[in-house]
């Protein structure tokens, strides 16, 4: 495997991607990189973004809310996703790690990762809203 060459941007990006927990877009990270790049372009976001998670650096989400959205923490975890406003946030469930356990149990391959999406209205969406919660 060939060594890849150190990139300035490309560690910013991770950097910046590292001290979120809100999952950011590639245009807010093109947003923030840019203030220390002006030069960089929105493609080179996205080719770097693409990159990082091919290589397993950083998680890439799908697209949620119109946007592809993107998660430094690369382990094996869940996401509740607001379906009012988007917000997606890291959830961790021991029920959803021991069904992956139990999966692989009674699986005659090789389970390497999960994705679990939750989805619902955030606390911030119900309070606006006034959505009543269902228990």
């Amino acid at each position: 495997m060939a060594v890849m060459k150190y990139s300035r941007q490309r560690e910013s990006i991770k950097e910046f991607l590292s001290s979120r927990t809100d999952h950011p877009s590639a245009e807010t990270v093109y947003s923030y990189v840019k203030l220390a790049y002006p030069r960089i372009s929105l493609g080179t976001v996205y080719r770097n973004l693409s990159l990082l998670a091919d290589l397993g650096e950083i998680a890439r989400l799908g697209s949620i809310g119109g946007f592809e959205r993107f998660d430094a923490r690369t382990d094996p975890h869940a996401h509740f996703i607001c379906k009012k406003c988007g917000k997606v946030e890291d959830f961790d469930s021991l029920s959803i790690r021991s069904a992956l356990k139990d999966a692989s149990r009674n699986f005659q391959g090789r389970i390497t990762d999960f994705r679990v999406n939750v989805y619902g209205f955030c606390k911030d969406c119900m309070e606006k809203e006034k959505i009543a919660s269902e228990d």
